[in-house]
């Protein structure tokens, strides 16, 4: 038998059943739409990220207090950074440009009758520069503000919204713990940072904190958050990584476990990747699982075919037809069905992938390999679930099909 004219045949006869046809295919165009938009996520989450991690500043390192073992252990961050580290670090690293030392905390900032509970940092002048930020309005605090203690502040835009209102906030009195602080700046909106809103924050010099803000909890002196630290340029990363890890053992006196952990940018990207493209795939796994069950709803109705076109084979094989004409047709009928489902399926999880990065942040992609992968696997089920109800209209006997129908 021509295949053409098969392919024709099938067409018209699913044509015929227009319904029953468009049910059997939901599943496969479920499972095609979900696989499409699950990859297509998992790979914008991870160029989100990347992006995210890009607008922090360039060749970052981040030193940690307590060690990546410890942290697991204990839920309270160790007090193991001090201000001194930060300013070896600055002083005997050649590999560095810049240093950062950060402490941070949350609570809540007045102003009148308003109030927003809201990161603070405290830190030196050099954070502009290391941690990417710019100044819209106003001024950063400056090394003298360090010396003095000065209770002075910059805020972020969306902090300035929710306290200030379209008000210009430089030289305004905000308090915070009872203090009252002046603000002297206003950062250019940044956006959010893995789920911390970089515009919702509050910075003040690094001694008002340690003074006024949470006090010196560390018998080294003023104990840190985190240092970030950038590298003179990619190149260097590797080589600041191990001389800071050097001069922090030599500080610290250590013999066994370190008390801090160093992490780089390609460090921290690398393990979102890792759980980014494991939840991708366990998504996609579970999405697949509606591919598989919709093949078996094709299976399902082309034995109910098979049942109701018994008349049907029994005279096509009356008239010359052979048993591989009825395997062929019954095949080409599941293959289409699951290859016209495929498609219909690509469409809509393209559709949601597209939609899903108009509407959010997150710049998903339709990712040519999962159109490939979901369009291979359609047609490899219609294949293979297309076997069974094909073979056994094959094996139908014309005397006994004529009969019973």
């Amino acid at each position: 038998m021509d295949i053409l004219e098969s392919v024709k045949m099938a067409t018209t006869t699913l044509l015929a059943n227009k319904l029953r046809s468009s049910l059997t295919m939901l599943g496969i165009i479920i499972g095609n739409a979900s696989v499409i938009a699950m990859i297509g996520i998992g790979e914008g989450a991870q160029k989100l990220a990347s992006e995210q991690f890009e607008s922090l500043g360039p060749n970052l390192l981040f030193i940690i207090p307590g060690s990546a073992e410890g942290r697991n252990r204990v839920m309270e961050i160790p007090k193991t950074l001090v201000l001194e580290d930060a300013k070896a670090i600055k002083k005997q690293v050649r590999a560095i440009k810049d240093v950062s030392p950060e402490i941070s905390t949350r609570t809540t900032i007045n102003y009148r009758n308003k109030n927003s509970n809201t990161s603070i940092i405290g830190t030196t002048p050099n954070y502009l520069t290391v941690r990417n930020f710019e100044i819209e309005k106003g001024r950063f605090f400056n090394e003298l503000d360090i010396k003095r203690s000065q209770p002075v502040v910059v805020v972020g835009p969306e902090l300035a919204r929710k306290l200030f209102g379209n008000q210009n906030p430089i030289g305004e009195k905000i308090r915070i713990k009872n203090v009252s602080f002046e603000v002297i700046g206003l950062t250019v909106e940044k956006g959010t940072f893995l789920g911390n809103n970089n515009d919702d924050i509050a910075f003040i010099p690094i001694t008002t904190m340690s003074g006024r803000i949470v006090g010196r909890t560390s018998p080294y002196g003023i104990d840190l958050s985190i240092i970030s630290v950038t590298a003179q340029d990619e190149n260097s990363i590797r080589a600041a990584e191990f001389q800071i890890t050097n001069l922090l053992r030599l500080r610290h006196k250590i013999t066994q476990e370190d008390d801090f952990t160093v992490r780089t940018q390609k460090n921290i990207l690398d393990i979102i990747d890792t759980i980014t493209t494991g939840l991708t795939l366990m998504l996609a796994a579970i999405a697949g699982i509606s591919l598989l069950v919709g093949g078996i709803g094709i299976m399902n109705i082309m034995l109910v075919s098979v049942t109701e076109r018994t008349q049907e084979i029994g005279l096509r094989k009356a008239i010359g037809a052979t048993q591989q004409d009825i395997l062929i047709q019954f095949m080409i009928e599941a293959v289409i069905l699951s290859i016209a489902g495929g498609v219909l399926g690509i469409a809509l999880g393209g559709g949601g992938v597209l939609l899903i990065s108009i509407v959010t942040p997150l710049q998903a992609t339709i990712s040519p390999s999962a159109v490939i992968l979901a369009a291979s696997v359609s047609g490899s089920i219609g294949l293979f679930f297309g076997v069974v109800p094909a073979r056994r209209a094959a094996q139908l006997d014309p005397m006994v099909a004529l009969r019973t129908a």
